[in-house]
């Protein structure tokens, strides 16, 4: 499955400077293993090192919250858009 990434500035040194870029795989954590051979080192940024989803890292596919999903296991289906969004706090 072919599905796009839009990519947040902070990511974006892996990316050549690219805020969209293509990958594959029928789950989100396929996407994120083809994401990674692409672009080496991102996968790193979104996941932490037992392998979850950072906890200052939103991931959606389409619309929706993978944390609502499936999380890594959420199906990512053809032609899908999946955003990468740092969380941002302040006040």
């Amino acid at each position: 499955m072919a599905v796009s990434v839009r990519v947040p500035t902070i990511l974006r040194t892996y990316t050549g400077g690219e805020s969209e870029v293509s990958a594959n795989g029928a789950t989100l954590a396929d996407v994120l293993d083809d994401l990674d051979a692409t672009y080496p080192g991102i996968k790193g940024r979104i996941l932490d090192e037992s392998g979850q989803l950072r906890r200052f890292v939103n991931v959606y596919v389409g619309n929706d919250d993978v944390r609502f999903l499936d999380e890594l296991a959420t199906a990512t289906p053809d032609g899908v858009q999946v955003s990468v969004i740092p969380a941002v706090a302040g006040g």
